[in-house]
Order: C-alpha cells, then sequence, then structure tokens
C-alpha cells in the first residue's frame, strides 16, 4: 500500500461575493426561511424575535423536528455546502428572522 502524501491534496475554499439579505416575518406554521438554491455558498439567520425559532432542512419545520434552536436574539450560520431549502417556526408571532444568503 502506498503511503498518503498531504502536498498532492488541493483543497478549494468556497467564496462568496454577493450577500442577498431578506426579512422573513415570524410565524407559528412551517414556512420557508430560504429556497433551495444551487449556488449557495452559506448564510446567516438571526432571530429578531423574542419568541423561539425552530430551523430546519428542508420544506418542513416544527417544534419536534429541527436542526437548531435559536432563541431571542440568536443566530444561526448555514453550513457550507448546504443547498437545500431551510424552513423556520417559531412559538409564538412576533417579530421576524434577518437573513443572509451568501452566493
Amino acid at each position: 500500500m502506498g503511503l498518503f502524501n498531504p502536498a498532492s491534496v488541493t483543497v478549494n475554499n468556497p467564496t462568496s461575493s454577493t450577500s442577498t439579505p431578506s426579512s422573513v416575518s415570524s410565524s407559528t406554521t412551517s414556512i420557508t426561511i430560504l429556497a433551495s438554491n444551487s449556488s449557495r455558498k452559506g448564510g446567516t439567520i438571526w432571530n429578531k424575535s423574542t419568541a423561539n425559532l425552530y430551523i430546519e432542512f428542508g420544506a418542513t419545520a416544527s417544534t419536534s423536528a429541527f436542526v437548531a434552536i435559536l432563541a431571542a436574539g440568536g443566530y444561526y450560520e448555514i453550513p457550507f455546502y448546504y443547498t437545500g431549502a431551510i424552513s423556520g417556526i417559531w412559538d409564538a408571532v412576533n417579530g421576524n428572522a434577518l437573513v443572509r444568503e451568501l452566493t
């Protein structure tokens, strides 16, 4: 078996030159925070609400099936390379989510 040579590995880090801001009003039913986007490099979500925001990768978020809970004022960075839909649901209606999509 050959030896692994780390000098032969090329790493291409994703870079972004565009940030698209949006605002999503809070809802106690599942809503789209970001639509699927094959050009997405990353993104951020800031919960500008006094209620908890439950984030889910995919079309439907619930308070029992989620990737992360953002407490009031919470911040979340979307993992690089995730390009699918992101949904959310709040446990009360007030405020919004401030979203940035990096492409």
